[in-house]
Formats: C-alpha cells, structure tokens, sequence
C-alpha cells in the first residue's frame, strides 16, 4: 500500500524556533520610528508588546527555545500530517509528486495558534490581562481567542466588516472562546470613526483592523496587542511547520523541488519555507513560490519601499512590498490575504531573488480548490486555495514538460467555516478583478513623503 500520511510522535516535535533573521544573506532595513524617521528601538514597541517578544522581533539567534507551557498546548493538535496526494496526482497525470503539510487539523482550523499560543503565553508572564487584535478572515482571531482561553486573557477581536459579513459562524467560534468581536471600522476607536464617517459603507481592510486594534491597546494599561502575521517573531512562532515538514520528508526519502504557500502578511509561508531557505542560501537548488490574489497584487505588483502597516498610520515605518496603506482590496472571499502590504523578512527575500512570487484570480483558485477536495477530500480555506492552485499548476507545467518533480505546499488551513464562497463559485457567482497598474499607481502616489529607502 502506498504510504499517504507521514506522522512523526509527539515526542518528535521540534523544541526551538528557526530564525530567519540569523541567516539572511544581506540584511534588511531597520524599521522606523514614522516621527524620528530613526531605526525602531525596544522602547518604541513596549506600549505594544511583552519585552520577551520585542527581544525574539529583534533577535539574531538562529535558534530560540520553545517553553514548556507553550510545547504543552502545541500537542494539542502538533505534530500536523505531511500527505502525499496521491489522489491528486493521478487525476493530474503528472510524474510531480505533491505533498502538503496540513494545519487545517488544529482546534481553529488553521496555522495561526502556532503564535497564537505562544503570543498568550508571553503577554500572560508579562503580567498581561486583556489582549486586542484584528482579524480578516477570522482564522487569526479565533486562533487568539483560543489562547487567550487557555492561558485565561480577555481578548477583543476588530473583525474586517466584509469578513463579519460573510463569516457569522467564526464569530460565533470566537464568541464561544470568550473573546468580544466588533466589526471594523467599528464606532469603539477614533480611528474607527473616522472611517465610519468620511466611508460609511466600506467593505472594512486589514489596514483598518489593525489601526483599531493598535490605538485600543495604546490607550489602555491592561492591554497589550497581538498580531498574526507580518512581525518576525510570529514568522519566527510559525517555522515549527517547516521543521516538521524536513523531517517528515526525510521520513518519506523526499525533498522538494519547489515551495509554495499562499501569503497576505507571509506568516504560513515563511512557515513552510524558511527552515528549507537555509538550504537554498547554501547553494541547494530549490524554488520558492508565493501564491497571492490578482485584486491585492503586493509581492507582483507592489513597490519595495517604506509603508505604514495599517491606515491609520499607527504603527512603524516597514520596509515591504506595498500597494499602499489606503488600499483597500475588493470584497474577495480569501479575507486573510487581503493586506496591502507583507512581512518585511518575506519582502527582503523577495527582493533579494530568492522567492517569486505569483498573482490568481478569485475563479481561477476555486476551480483548483473543488479538484482539490474531490481527490483528496479537504475543503482549503479561501487563502489556502491559493497555494492548491500554485501547487496544481506547477504540477500540470511537470507533466508538460515530461519532468519529475517534487512539490511541498502548505495547506495552511480548512474551509469549514467559508461554505458561503464555495455556494457563491458553484452558483457561478464569484466576481473576478485582477488590479491593474494605474490603480497601483494611483494608491502609491498616496505615499508621498514617506522614505523609499534607509539612507543609512
């Protein structure tokens, strides 16, 4: 019998962090304190975050140690199965071999309690009671209303409107972990409102959640705020997935050929990729692929510069891919890829030619998504269908070119909760838009006057 799942014991799983930051080949600007225009220093982060995770934001250790409490809740659900998609491959015709790491089987259905629990934990020993964050899709706030249960926190979710529209029963999961959610731009913060009364119908964006979130932590003394993506040490909480996957393949006598995973912040596909990239940085030949929607184009469209991380423009100056932190992305279903900017470590390697990056359209996804679940049987989350498109396509370029070629994706969550999406492309309802370069254009001229570079 052919072997499918490829499981290692709890006892297997991996008990340090990789970090990126220790390996990179050149290193990537400082962020920027947006008053001084000057590299962001502890001190600016502290009313945000725990000192313990400033500390990993800027470490250089290539390794940090996992603590017990935070090992002790991963078991919950980690070690997660590396599969091989046999099924899929046949329906293919391809001589690739596809295999996917799937995190969809955690308690939220997705890779985000990765740092959810460990961000819990950190602010839990730091004193902390109360934590705020944002949420697109919903799978990031349901995964810290998770840890916030676990390690007894009050949390309150600003949920991107078009998202607490399309996805009433993640607000019922967050509900049902304890957390309080309000839709975004919601009336509770002065940057909220001020949305609220220059747009009074907006669909809501990432860009906005995140104001809302920051300014509620910032205003209040028992509040710190918790970010799902974007921020070294959540890409750094997420290279458990990778290390992982090394060893499952090494199990299974593999190695891949090609990466791939879909990206809105970059933290699933730093995930995925970041503890193959020292290999590729080694001189391993290895392709790295970043999957991301045509309607919000950063990583293929976007301009490598400094850029607020939300709207309101709150947080630090990041260097990153951007399409400008007034965007706001169409209505699309994958509502957590839907950010105008990435993680600046993603962008570094972007610009540095280790990673390409590939933009598809809504319909296109979906399509790829149904093949998915009628050979393999999971339903992917709307981002995830991203990375099962990558992984079809490179599969389907193997067979035409008469070459064996092995493809690791991320599978970075289940669709359970997103069945409204799939009603909408069966009903051939799915609206497709693709961004082109004068609506680029137009929202990065909003830009002017920020730094296109460190002139340090």
């Amino acid at each position: 019998m052919k072997r499918t799942k490829i499981l290692l014991n709890e006892s297997e799983m991996p008990k340090q962090w990789y970090n990126m930051a220790a390996d990179l080949p050149s290193p990537p600007p400082p962020p920027l304190n947006p008053g001084t225009r000057q590299p962001l220093g502890p001190e600016d982060l502290s009313p945000l975050f725990p000192m313990s995770l400033i500390l990993q934001e800027v470490s250089q250790e290539r390794f940090i140690d996992i603590p017990e409490p935070v090992l002790e809740a991963l078991t919950l659900w980690r070690p997660t199965p590396l599969i091989r998609a046999h099924r899929l491959e046949k329906a293919l015709g391809t001589p690739a071999k596809i295999y996917y790491k799937y995190e969809g089987v955690s308690p939220t259905g997705s890779h985000k309690p990765n740092t959810a629990v460990a961000q819990a934990y950190y602010n839990k020993q730091d004193g902390v009671k109360r934590l705020s964050t944002e949420t697109g899709a919903g799978q990031w706030g349901s995964s810290l209303a998770f840890a916030a249960a676990l390690f007894g926190l009050e949390c309150k979710v600003y949920m991107v409107r078009i998202s607490f529209e399309q996805k009433p029963y993640r607000k019922a999961l967050m509900e049902s972990y304890g957390a309080q959610i309000v839709a975004s731009p919601s009336p509770d913060t002065q940057s909220g409102r001020a949305i609220l009364a220059e747009i009074p119908d907006t669909p809501g964006s990432l860009g906005i959640a995140i104001s809302e979130a920051v300014e509620d932590a910032a205003t209040r003394e028992d509040t710190k705020y918790s970010l799902g993506s974007v921020l070294n040490h959540v890409l750094l909480h997420q290279t458990i997935i990778g290390q992982e996957a090394i060893k499952q393949l090494e199990m299974a006598g593999d190695y891949p050929d090609k990466v791939i995973g879909c990206v809105g912040g970059g933290s699933n596909f730093a995930g995925i990729a970041f503890p193959f990239m020292r290999d590729k940085i080694n001189g391993r030949q290895i392709d790295f692929i970043a999957t991301e929607p045509a309607s919000c184009p950063t990583l293929t469209k976007g301009e490598y510069r400094y850029d607020f991380g939300d709207t309101a423009q709150l947080t630090p100056l990041m260097p990153m891919y951007t399409l400008g932190h007034s965007f706001v992305p169409p209505a699309i279903h994958a509502g957590g890829l839907r950010y105008h900017g990435d993680a600046p470590l993603l962008c570094h390697l972007v610009k540095e030619g280790l990673i390409g990056a590939e933009a598809y359209t809504q319909v296109d996804v979906f399509e790829s998504a149904i093949i998915f679940a009628r050979n393999e049987g999971i339903i992917p989350a709307p981002e995830s269908n991203h990375a099962v498109h990558g992984a079809i396509k490179h599969a389907l370029q193997a067979k035409e070119e008469g070459k064996e070629t092995t493809i690791l994706f991320n599978l970075s969550g289940h669709g359970f909760f997103d069945m409204s999406a799939y009603s909408n492309y069966l009903a051939g309802n799915l609206i497709d838009h693709a961004m082109t370069n004068e609506e680029v254009r137009e929202n990065l001229e909003k830009l002017a006057g920020l730094p296109l570079s460190f002139p340090g």
